[in-house]
């Protein structure tokens, strides 16, 4: 077997693209979208016939009207390649807003309904932001389940859990390229690595707090960068990967790749315990001053894509 293989035997590998050539090539069993991965898709020829598509079968709809006929059309043809769930995402633009979060949610898991999908295969994509986790607190009590994403504290993670959400997408690259930045000429790559990879301790940190307290939360580990990041997680519930390194893993060795994190690993790390509240999470969120960058820099880099997209649709 190879890495990739070998991989999925301890952990979910889920596709981290809109590009179904790809979904079918490495065979996943989730996938996840996002502004910025449907933007890139619609822009090769071979998806642009599916926008034009929506446009024409939606002719006179509003842009965001269109958006979420694109969002689901591209969902539809992913769940047609994949056997597991996909994640589609609200518009990072109203991160900030619960009440416009559940609506366009629920707008969402709507049109899935009216084209048969069973929307227990959809997963409603949130960024982390207090108004966010809140606004999924509420959908997965109505029976609509939650990524929750652009997460990158454990503040954020024990948000979460409290929530019932029904996964989380830790980011482990970006965490990785804040670190690297401030560390300038210092950085010491081959250190940095491995176990000791910054964005690799904040995914592991999380999951032994999530299974020492029992939390039936799933963490998928997001955002890589190089595969030594996606061994170091090896055992993570899912790993949610990009084409390129899906590549790479299917051409090297399995026996590179060996089971990391595990309930038993989890349960022989130090205990946290955390008692948080509003005010708690978005004091501990300003405090950790990566995590809050991060956070605001990756809303405003979705915000700037939908708007991309949102002149595509319009153009088409």
């Amino acid at each position: 077997m190879n890495a990739l293989d070998t991989l999925k035997t301890c952990t979910v590998v889920v596709a981290d693209t809109g590009d179904f050539q790809s979904m079918a090539a490495f065979s996943p069993r989730d996938a996840t979208t996002n502004p910025s991965l449907i933007l890139k898709a619609v822009q090769k020829p071979e998806y642009a016939t599916l926008m034009k598509t929506v446009k024409a079968q939606h002719s006179g709809a509003s842009i965001e009207a269109l958006t979420d006929h694109l969002l689901v059309a591209f969902g539809q043809k992913i769940l047609a390649i994949i056997p597991g769930r996909v994640s589609t995402e609200v518009d990072a633009r109203l991160s900030f807003d619960t009440q416009a979060t559940l609506q366009r949610a629920r707008h969402l898991i709507s049109l899935y309904k009216a084209q048969g999908v069973d929307t227990q295969r959809v997963l409603i994509k949130i960024a982390a932001t207090w108004e966010g986790i809140q606004a999924a607190k509420i959908l997965e009590q109505e029976g609509i389940h939650c990524n929750l994403t652009l997460l990158f504290s454990m503040v954020q993670a024990v948000a979460c859990a409290d929530a019932n959400v029904k996964l989380i997408s830790p980011f482990v690259g970006r965490i990785y390229d804040w670190a690297k930045k401030q560390a300038g000429s210092q950085w010491n790559e081959a250190q940095m690595s491995g176990a000791n990879d910054p964005g690799v301790q904040s995914v592991s940190r999380i999951y032994a707090y999530y299974k020492q307290q029992g939390i039936a939360t799933e963490i998928m580990g997001a955002s890589f960068r190089n595969v030594g990041q996606i061994l170091a997680l090896a055992g993570c519930d899912l790993l949610t990967i990009s084409p390129d390194l899906l590549a790479q893993l299917a051409d090297m060795p399995g026996d590179q790749v060996k089971a990391v994190l595990s309930p038993a690993w989890a349960q022989s790390q130090n205990k946290e315990t955390f008692a948080q509240n509003e005010t708690g999470f978005r004091f501990g969120l300003n405090e950790d001053a990566m995590a809050s960058d991060k956070l605001s820099e990756g809303i405003r880099a979705f915000v700037a894509d939908a708007r991309k997209l949102d002149v595509l649709l319009a153009q088409a």
